[in-house]
């Protein structure tokens, strides 16, 4: 590299000098101790940015900025989160620690909280998601809709005020407004070839531990009854239940180990 300006003399070439606002704009890279300091530095940079956009950076130095980020006001950021690709965060985000957040959009007033993954995805207006959710691409949450905990969304829609609580996969599935998905509760939309898709009405109750299998439709106001697998088209207001009847045996005989 110091042979350049020789170089470019001896072709004839002008050469001029340049003054840098700060050294580390023309630090070289040798080994990867430099190549990480020159990346901290660059993040630095960002999050200065974004401080000055009016986003409150719990730390500065634990966030990681590696795409085109736009931030509304009074945003709040935690510590290690990770913003990727095209990030769109509108006023009053609340984003918790440890997330990961790639191509998504995150409308006024929605909240991640902890350790969630989100990835082509779009939060709605005072829409919550985590801690521990994933929103694959194609999720969308509408409009002070909550996904909770260890609850996957992949493609999938969920409408005004709709909840997915908890130990949740929805997935290439269509919910109106003020659905409830109970806990445990899957759509079942692979049949080892393709994919299928899940339909659900306003309103819709879906008991816990339930297993939709698509392609099915539930209409408005109904109720799945928990432990159900439901495969049929549920009309609107009804009950659907479909699971083994429970039996009691009187006086079984517990199994007992054998002794050696």
């Amino acid at each position: 590299l110091t042979d350049v300006i020789a170089m470019a003399v001896g072709d004839g070439l002008v050469v001029a000098s340049a003054q840098p606002l700060d050294a580390m704009e023309v630090q070289g890279v040798n080994d990867r101790m430099q190549q990480a300091q020159l990346e901290r530095h660059y993040q630095r940079l960002r999050a200065e940015e974004l401080m000055r956009q009016g986003v409150t950076l719990l730390d500065p130095q634990r966030l990681d900025v590696r795409g085109e980020i736009s931030v509304g006001r009074d945003v709040l950021i935690d510590v290690n989160v990770v913003l990727e690709g095209r990030v769109v965060i509108e006023d009053d985000v609340r984003i918790g620690p440890n997330c990961v957040i790639r191509d998504s959009v995150l409308r006024r007033g929605a909240v991640i909280k902890a350790n969630s993954h989100l990835e082509g995805a779009e939060l709605g207006e005072g829409s919550d998601a985590g801690p521990f959710a994933r929103l694959r691409p194609g999720s969308v949450l509408g409009a002070r809709a909550h996904v909770g905990n260890f609850v996957e969304l992949k493609n999938a829609r969920l409408g005004e005020g709709s909840k997915a609580g908890h130990l949740s996969y929805l997935g290439d599935a269509e919910l109106g407004a003020n659905c409830n998905i109970g806990a445990g509760t899957i759509t079942c939309n692979y049949d080892g070839a393709n994919k299928f898709r899940t339909e659900l009405g306003d309103d819709v109750f879906i008991g816990s531990n339930n297993s939709l299998v698509a392609p099915l439709k539930i209409g408005d106001g109904a109720t799945t009854a928990a432990g159900s697998t439901i495969t049929h088209e549920v009309p609107a207001k009804n009950l659907a239940f479909g699971r083994a009847r429970q039996k009691n045996l009187e006086n079984w005989k517990r199994p007992e180990k054998i002794k050696k």
